[in-house]
């Protein structure tokens, strides 16, 4: 085969591949020009997160070049068996390089060079070699607890900020992928000066990403940062790996979680317009042309149907919406003529609202110690020690950077604060960001016209932290302290609530 290859090479001066599987069966040939082949998609293959892919690449190199920057990196990217290059000299083959990668390798030893040989002169089995190395992979990626069924990921975060910042805004990614039951594998952060408009991240520092991939058994890239559609692409065809952004996360975790008929069509609204800019980066299957019988030209490509159709699906939500919208309107006349004071709880997600909630009214709501573990709003009687009877609201939680779809989708659940009569602004003491939460919920505010509401700040998790530190934040921030699980720390929280419902409602 190498001299047959090398033969036709030189005939038409141009490189010659072939991908072959295990087995040794010609799988695929490749006819480049003469300083390179370019390997096409192998989507039709398997694809397993950390498993090599079946393929090993042979070629010839005409030039005299011996393993090339493009072959490591092919090697690399399409997870294939080994990468062989056969130098051709005077019409015949010379020299046979081979690499492949390596399970555990330090700073730039991701590859490992078998010494060069005559092709006819080649020692050992092949097969032996990759099954040994895919089994050196598998031993070599770190024992964790029970993932069958659960995505493998690896956090990518690109950044123009200080380390600190990038490192805060990774915890907080780490945590989103948790709450939507994904399992962290490792992280990477990569602080440039300048964001790569087309990959975002640099080639060097994607090979890295794909080698930890390999390493970790993962299968799923997580990128901290919104990834535009062009983006996605770019990365997608470097990489079989599934990539997604921190938005599609956040619209995935709140489609879990919508239990609500007003809060699944809210999510499907926020789906649909993040899809709908990228549609046209999915499958090859979009290009298709599906004209009619006795029809005049093509018809409508794949492509344009979707759009069609998901246009017809974004109009049929907002008038579901719009309807759901004018019965929550009527719920809320139907309370107001009550004369009943409304507070709304807020906050930063995980903050401890919905906890606070159940100890308040002796509900039973879902709270959990997860991001946007509730999304639905959920309202409660409070009856005050005096006899003084309030509605108190539980609402979604904020979060920094939160998508505008969701912005825009839960634009009538949001109303739902414009009613309240009291904010009772809970935040996470324990938490050691707990200042910055506190801005991005009070920018949020400021964005829906909130911010002329009466606030009431309120430090939950005191138990969790030192009671010294309570009294100096409480001093700085002017709020009140209690614990969501003891109801015992709740009499100056109602008190203070009390008073000032009082005071806006006489007003």
């Amino acid at each position: 085969m190498a001299r047959e290859m090398a033969r036709i090479s030189v005939d038409l001066n141009r490189q010659l591949g072939v991908l072959l599987t295990r087995s040794g069966e010609v799988e695929t040939v490749i006819v480049g020009d003469h300083r390179q082949i370019v390997i096409p998609v192998l989507t039709h293959l398997r694809s397993t997160g950390g498993r090599l892919k079946g393929l090993r690449c042979v070629h010839t190199h005409l030039a005299g070049e011996e393993i090339s920057q493009d072959d490591l990196m092919d090697l690399l990217f399409l997870r294939l068996d080994l990468m062989a290059v056969i130098m051709v000299r005077q019409g015949l083959p010379d020299r046979l390089h081979v690499v492949h990668l390596v399970p555990e390798g330090g700073r730039h030893e991701d590859f490992h060079f078998l010494p060069p040989v005559v092709p006819a002169e080649q020692s050992g089995d092949i097969r032996t070699l990759i099954t040994s190395l895919e089994q050196e992979f598998s031993r070599h990626r770190p024992v964790r607890e029970v993932d069958a069924g659960k995505d493998r990921a690896i956090l990518v975060s690109v950044t123009t900020s200080n380390k600190a910042q990038a490192q805060e805004s990774m915890d907080e990614l780490a945590e989103l992928v948790r709450s939507a039951d994904v399992q962290v594998m490792d992280t990477v952060i990569q602080r440039r000066q300048k964001i790569n408009p087309r990959l975002i991240l640099g080639k060097g520092k994607l090979s890295e990403i794909m080698v930890l991939a390999l390493r970790h058994n993962a299968n799923l890239l997580v990128f901290d940062q919104e990834l535009n559609p062009s983006q996605v692409n770019s990365i997608i065809s470097h990489t079989d790996l599934r990539v997604i952004d921190r938005t599609q996360l956040i619209l995935d975790i709140f489609a879990r979680r919508a239990l609500s008929r007003e809060g699944k069509l809210q999510i499907e609204m926020a789906q649909l317009k993040y899809l709908r800019p990228r549609l046209g980066l999915r499958d090859d299957s979009l290009s298709r042309l599906t004209g009619g019988i006795g029809g005049r030209g093509p018809g409508e490509t794949k492509l344009e149907i979707d759009r069609r159709r998901l246009n017809d699906r974004l109009a049929k939500l907002n008038k579901e919406l719009a309807k759901v919208g004018k019965e929550r309107y009527r719920r809320r006349q139907r309370r107001r003529k009550k004369d009943l004071p409304v507070i709304s709880l807020v906050g930063y997600t995980n903050a401890g609202k919905s906890t606070l909630l159940n100890s308040l009214t002796r509900s039973d709501i879902l709270a959990e110690d997860k991001l946007f573990a509730t999304l639905d709003p959920t309202s409660r009687r409070l009856r005050f020690p005096e006899d003084v009877e309030v509605i108190i609201t539980d609402t979604v939680g904020f979060i920094r950077h939160l998508p505008a779809e969701l912005m825009q989708a839960f634009k009538a659940t949001l109303e739902e604060l414009h009613e309240a009569d009291l904010l009772i602004h809970v935040i996470d003491i324990a938490n050691p960001r707990f200042v910055d939460q506190m801005e991005v919920v009070s920018a949020i505010l400021r964005d829906l016209h909130l911010d002329g509401i009466a606030q009431l700040k309120v430090f939950n998790k005191v138990d969790l932290v030192d009671p010294a530190y309570v009294t100096d934040q409480l001093r700085i921030h002017d709020g009140i302290a209690v614990s969501a699980l003891d109801p015992g720390t709740f009499g100056p929280l109602l008190d203070e609530a009390r008073r000032k419902v009082l005071k806006e409602w006489q007003s």
